[in-house]
């Protein structure tokens, strides 16, 4: 599998009640396949995967593959503290025909390196399907390194890693070191640097609102390879990139997608939404980095 373009980690709207609005993740599914992006990730952190059951997470994959209809890929989130529990979510995976997993670092559990690697090989062999790794060690508190790609050097089904270290030497040792790995970026403020790096594909939360200016700098990067107009689109984003990291991170997201009218709910504890000081902020920055990539791209 080729991963080329922007995938989006859809978010999960809830209801008044804090369940799970099918109805509303359909409109969201809706959404992103009208506006061009090239393939939904269910199941990731953006998506509150952390604070759903197991039920529910399979659910959900299960409505988005009926939803999507092959319409765009699917690549289902694996993320679990157990290995045992991200067994299962490959399985269903497979039952369900999706198109892709997303295999991270189990969190809080602090494996070695070849525990890490043993964890992938037990997910690949649940589900045989192609594998993008997922190294987010800010999040899970352990990166994948050196050892752990020697160990999966064998394992022919991973074919991308969305690459969230922050790390310029890691993405560097990537592209020289591991050239059967294809690179996703998924630290947003490097985004620019990942395509530089020949990566061809970016893993973007904020595609869940603002989807076509991230599809902008794709093709201003990757399509046209025109870098100077790349550097301009990345400077308009930059704002919101930095917005994102002030620490509402998921409720940030769910607001923009409020602000395109969708129906997103809030957010599931322990997180709380922005208040209204910060959704006036975020709507400024938004309104702005659209008027800037419209100029930019020559877009209405």
């Amino acid at each position: 599998m080729k991963f080329e373009g922007i995938y989006t980690p859809a978010i999960t709207p809830l209801a008044a009640d804090g369940s799970i609005d099918k109805a509303a993740f359909a409109e969201v599914l809706d959404y992103l396949v009208e506006s061009k992006i090239h393939g939904v990730i269910i199941g990731g952190s953006t998506g509150e995967y952390y604070a759903h059951t197991a039920q529910e997470r399979i659910e959900l994959a299960a409505q988005a593959k009926d939803v999507l209809n092959g319409r765009l890929p699917l690549i289902i989130g694996t993320g679990a503290i157990r290995t045992e529990d991200s067994v299962a979510f490959a399985k269903h995976a497979k039952e369900i025909k999706a198109d892709a997993l997303l295999v991270g670092t189990p969190p809080y559990a602090l494996p070695t390196q070849q525990e890490i690697a043993l964890h992938v090989k037990a997910v690949d062999a649940a589900a045989g399907l192609p594998i993008m790794l997922y190294n987010y060690p800010g999040r899970m508190s352990v990166g994948m390194g050196e050892e752990f790609f020697d160990a999966v050097a064998d394992v022919k089904n991973i074919v991308a890693i969305k690459e969230s270290s922050g790390d310029m030497a890691q993405l560097h040792r990537l592209a020289i070191q591991r050239p059967n790995i294809q690179l996703s970026c998924g630290w947003d403020d490097q985004a620019l640097e990942f395509f530089a790096w020949g990566a061809q594909s970016w893993v973007c939360a904020g595609s869940n609102f603002i989807p076509r200016e991230h599809v902008a700098l794709f093709e201003a990067c990757v399509i046209e390879k025109d870098f100077a107009k790349g550097r301009r689109i990345m400077a308009a984003m930059m704002p919101l990139m930095d917005f994102l990291e002030g620490g509402k991170f998921v409720q940030s997201i769910k607001y923009g997608c409020a602000l395109n009218g969708l129906s997103t709910g809030g957010v599931r504890k322990p997180l709380y939404d922005l208040d209204a000081a910060e959704k006036q902020a975020l709507e400024r920055v938004v309104t702005e980095l659209k008027r800037n990539i419209a100029q930019i791209t020559g877009g209405a």
